[in-house]
């Protein structure tokens, strides 16, 4: 039997004392590239997201478990520990942990782990090569520090959903949560730093991630725009700011995108529509001059997509060289060929369902793959192994467990 490959983390702990979202993504993460993920989860409820359904998970009679769909998304790869927070044996269990830990992941209000002992100046005079990350809306200083940050508010704050939605109809926010997911990501590469200068130099270091910073930093070009161009730009819709045509347009049966992204394309784009003369109008030649005069160009090509399905158009575009795409539900995209060879479907073992489908990692490593998945755990499913690792004894965990702090 082969040894099983390296793991790119293998040897890192994390101690993850994160809950919905962004925290829980930025593990996830370290899961997946091998890290020992302890998941920290409040005795009784656990992580907020274990009740965020419909839908649950169902076990082999058709029973709801209590696992929602939400919670299994984000908590991989990791083990689960319960520990009440706001008591000092609890608080103790923290502080025992952490000297066997690489990192630290939490995202608390501002303060609240200071008033229970477990801030990062107490935590890194424990253990100076800590690496500790906070995860807060808007991070440790400012005047906005104190607010409790969210996805939704954050996405408005943030300006996005001033840009996202048709134009002159509401704001509108992203279907998925980007600015947590954005600082979850950003996290994890903030952690793989402060890892590597650790390694280097046997310091520790904390970071500081706030989810309106990582959604003002995710503008990208939009942002760019603003603050060079001296304009605020408008929602869109499915629109480019700017490049024309870059959109999604209606055809006989549904909806198609055509990413336009330089003139030749263009030209071979109205070929196809047999819209030739289109291409050598002035108006629409180039892209600049798409850009100030789509009202009139759209409309015209609109017209000839009209004209044929889906599939037919795909197939001509593809074979053009024309950047196309479907606009797939989700069921469409887990059917997919590539999405099913790229193994982004997993059927994992879990220990009440049997099994359950997860969405994989994407990260693709030739020599230190991604940890095979692991269903998300139980709440409190690892609390007496993990005790016991950290040099528990087992009456302490029944003194634990009996106080309530475990």
């Amino acid at each position: 039997m082969s040894a099983a490959p390296p793991r790119s983390l293998a040897g890192v702990r994390v101690l993850d004392l994160t809950r919905v979202l962004a925290g829980p993504w930025c593990t996830q993460v370290l899961a997946d590239l091998g890290a020992d993920v302890i998941k920290i989860e409040r005795p009784g409820t656990g992580d907020d997201t274990r009740g965020w359904g419909p839908p649950f998970l169902h076990d082999a009679s058709g029973n709801e478990t209590g696992e929602s769909a939400y919670y299994l998304c984000a908590n991989r790869n990791k083990r689960s520990l319960t520990v009440d927070l706001s008591t000092p044996e609890g608080q103790d269990v923290i502080r025992r942990l952490v000297l066997q830990c690489d990192v630290l992941v939490e995202n608390f209000k501002v303060g609240d782990m200071a008033r229970n002992g477990l801030d990062a100046a107490t935590l890194r005079a424990l253990s100076p090569r800590l690496v500790h990350c906070s995860i807060t809306g808007f991070g440790q200083d400012g005047p906005y520090a104190q607010r409790a940050g969210y996805d939704f508010a954050v996405q408005g704050l943030g300006g996005l959903m001033s840009l996202t939605g048709e134009a002159g109809g509401e704001p509108q926010k992203v279907g998925v949560a980007v600015a947590d997911l954005f600082t979850g990501m950003y996290a994890t590469v903030a952690i793989l730093a402060a890892l590597r200068h650790r390694d280097a130099t046997g310091e520790g270091q904390v970071i500081d991630m706030a989810l309106l910073d990582a959604q003002v930093a995710m503008l990208a070009n939009l942002g760019s725009h603003a603050l060079v161009g001296g304009e605020v730009p408008p929602r869109q819709g499915n629109a480019h700011a700017n490049i024309v045509p870059y959109q999604v347009f209606a055809v006989a049966d549904g909806h198609l995108i055509v990413a336009v992204g330089n003139d030749r394309q263009f030209a071979r784009l109205c070929d196809l529509l047999d819209l030739t003369t289109v291409a050598h109008d002035p108006r629409y030649a180039t892209n600049a001059a798409r850009v100030r005069h789509r009202d009139a160009l759209i409309p015209v090509l609109q017209a000839a997509f009209c004209k044929r399905g889906r599939g037919a158009w795909l197939t001509s575009l593809e074979a053009a060289g024309i950047p196309c795409g479907p606009v797939n539900d989700l069921a469409d995209v887990f059917a997919d060929p590539q999405v099913q060879a790229r193994g982004m479907v997993v059927e994992v073992a879990h220990p009440l369902a049997g099994a359950v489908p997860l969405v994989g990692s994407p990260m693709k490593l030739s020599v230190t793959p991604v940890e095979p998945p692991r269903a998300p755990p139980l709440l409190g499913q690892h609390t007496d192994g993990v005790l016991r690792e950290a040099g528990f004894s087992d009456s302490e965990i029944a003194a634990l467990r009996a106080s309530g702090a475990i």
